[in-house]
């Protein structure tokens, strides 16, 4: 049986994944190594899920739409550039994004709901954040100077509406990863 590489994330409105890839363009001139993110994948994951066979999707499905309708629609802003663990050793160039509690909530009960499929919970704490880059090689002490000095001048804040809580595909290809949406389900209208 075939199988799929899965996640669960929040997708950003084209428009505003476009205006946070323009914005982090001097970050992408300071240093060399890093694997830049391209603005269609750029997105909140709320699960990493692997590897799983196709026929594991109507569950996972079912799960993430019953999910979805305990949460209210919410409003989040893009905020500062980070790095994880930090600009000194940089693995991981992110941004940040305020709606992190009902972010956070949302990856809770994911996590709790495909714990009965038995899908392993996080161990890590979930932070909010749009990966931007992966750091493909140690930086130098001045590119890691360069990066952070780039970040603090990349201040735009973009807004946008999470409606939905996407089951994604990530599909290996020659120029990196592509990701699609196998099914999105609505979070409830602000409201209802």
């Amino acid at each position: 049986m075939a199988t799929m590489r899965l996640f669960i994330a929040t997708n950003l409105p084209a428009t505003v994944r476009d205006a946070v890839y323009a914005d982090a363009a001097p970050l992408r001139a300071a240093v060399r190594g890093v694997a830049w993110v391209a603005a269609p994948q750029l997105h909140v994951t709320l699960k990493f899920l692997g590897e799983h066979p196709e026929g594991a999707v109507d569950a996972l499905c079912a799960a993430l739409v019953a999910v979805a309708a305990r949460h209210q629609s919410f409003a989040a802003e893009t905020t500062d550039v980070g790095a994880f663990p930090n600009f000194r050793r940089p693995r991981v160039v992110w941004l940040g994004m305020t709606g992190e509690a009902p972010l956070r909530a949302l990856a809770r009960d994911l996590d709790a709901a495909l714990a009965l499929l038995g899908i392993e919970p996080e161990r890590r704490a979930f932070q909010a954040h749009l990966t931007l880059g992966r750091v493909k090689h140690e930086l130098t002490a001045a590119g890691a100077v360069a990066l952070a000095k780039a970040a603090t001048g990349t201040r735009p804040r973009r807004g946008f509406a999470v409606q939905t809580v996407d089951l994604m595909q990530s599909e290996l290809a020659p120029g990196g990863s592509r990701y699609s949406v196998v099914a999105a389900a609505p979070l409830q209208a602000r409201g209802t």
